[in-house]
């Protein structure tokens, strides 16, 4: 009877504890039906979190899905995913979550949190040497996706200019808005059609290799605890240290400093938006990622306000992400066009494709100094998956959270290069298509 009792309260759903969530739970679901759910931030933020957080604990406690599949992020993707599918919501609350997610730019609010953080507090020498060497797994990904879809793609008669350019290409390109729509614009300006043909047939393939890419994450964390030398549970490189929360010696909770840590993280996305404006063609996140590494590697950034920023980091780890994983699910997981895209040859390209991105980098990582599970998640999946999105989605499967920099220099310059590639191939192959 005792045990029972301590079970009870000792068992938590993510950060509430279960005899108080469950009440939450109930009164969050009464609100969604009767229409009394708070609007604006409010709202959106205690759906997505309390739903989020049930699909989390539901997916830690499955078994192949907590083995295989990234466990309780998974489930909170895909949950949602399917909640929207069905169409279980109402319209309001459906377009709450929608608001909150895209209007309120939720995602970025917490991406913010993660990029600041994460360069602020990993180590100065990790990060230069780190930097200088990670494009090359990137290439190397690119490459071999590239090659070996191609390849499939002949042989199974799709055609080898056709699976490079509608399936390789587009899932690396970092997404829609930075990645499938300039994509589409270059490939109407180089070939027959016009570009909404083009955003319609690519379309399909970055979907479906976003939910790929995040499986494949799952499994990558799975890999990693099965081979151990294979992983640095987080840090990229060897011979470095990322300060976890985990490891890093923790200052006491101020409420001051967490304050100051997300002012902080405005001050540099203002930093990144601004120079975003004078080079548009590189997305804020890059830029907002530059300016904080200018900061760690010329040491300009004092002791005192990196522990603010960590702090922030810390809160946002904890309380912001099973909100978000929902979002996403709900948002920018499409499961209509996964499930109209189901054909075997059209799903094996997109699996190929996915399977030259984790290889390349696996390889290539390893044999320059990275830990090739987390080589082939940031330099890899992170070009796989739809942008800043696609890489909380898929660091959140993988467990490694602390990696959003490199993945988001994957997602934006990485997509970037593959919008260059897309002017130079869409001549060159895409002649009559």
């Amino acid at each position: 009877m005792e045990k029972k009792l301590d079970l009870k309260q000792n068992l938590y759903f993510g950060f509430i504890p279960a005899k108080y969530f469950i009440v939450f739970l109930v009164i969050t679901i009464l609100g969604v039906i009767f229409s009394a759910t708070p609007s604006g931030f409010l709202g959106g933020f205690v759906v997505c979190t309390v739903l989020g957080l049930l699909l989390d604990k539901i997916g830690e406690v499955t078994p192949i899905v907590r083995t295989y599949l990234g466990g309780g992020s998974f489930v909170a993707i895909f949950g949602a995913a399917i909640l929207m599918y069905l169409n279980v919501f109402p319209e309001d609350t459906a377009t709450l979550i929608s608001d909150f997610i895209k209007n309120m730019d939720y995602i970025g609010w917490i991406v913010g949190a993660l990029i600041c953080g994460s360069i602020l507090t990993m180590d100065r020498k990790l990060l230069i040497k780190a930097g200088v060497l990670y494009f090359i797994p990137i290439v190397g990904g690119i490459a071999l996706a590239f090659g070996l879809t191609a390849v499939v793609g002949q042989l199974l008669g799709y055609g080898w200019r056709e699976a490079i350019l509608f399936v390789s290409l587009p899932i690396m390109g970092g997404g829609t808005s930075a990645g499938a729509v300039p994509t589409s614009q270059t490939y109407a300006a180089a070939m027959t059609h016009d570009s909404a043909y083009y955003l319609s047939l690519i379309m399909p393939a970055v979907v479906i290799g976003n939910a790929m890419a995040i499986v494949a994450a799952g499994i990558m964390n799975s890999v990693g605890k099965k081979f151990p030398h294979s992983t640095g549970n987080g840090m990229l490189m060897r011979g470095g240290a990322l300060l976890k929360e985990e490891t890093k010696k923790q200052a006491p909770l101020d409420l001051g400093a967490m304050a100051r840590g997300f002012v902080i993280t405005g001050i540099f996305y203002t930093v990144g938006i601004l120079a975003s404006k004078v080079v548009p063609s590189i997305h804020y996140y890059a830029w907002t990622i530059v300016a904080c590494a200018l900061c760690k590697i010329t040491g300009l950034f004092p002791d005192d306000l990196q522990e603010d920023v960590f702090q922030w980091y810390r809160f946002a780890m904890k309380a912001g992400i099973p909100a978000v994983l929902f979002g996403i699910g709900f948002v920018y997981t499409d499961l209509a066009v996964v499930i109209e895209n189901m054909s075997f040859t059209y799903l094996l390209l997109v699996l190929t494709t996915l399977v030259g991105a984790v290889v390349g980098p696996w390889i290539i990582g390893g044999l320059i100094g990275f830990y090739p599970v987390e080589c082939a998640i940031t330099a890899g999946l992170c070009m796989a998956n739809m942008g800043g999105s696609g890489d909380i989605a898929t660091l959140g499967a993988a467990n490694r959270m602390e990696l959003m920099p490199f993945a988001q220099i994957s997602s934006r310059i990485g997509g970037a290069i593959i919008i260059v590639l897309a002017s130079v191939l869409a001549p060159l192959l895409g002649a009559g298509l």
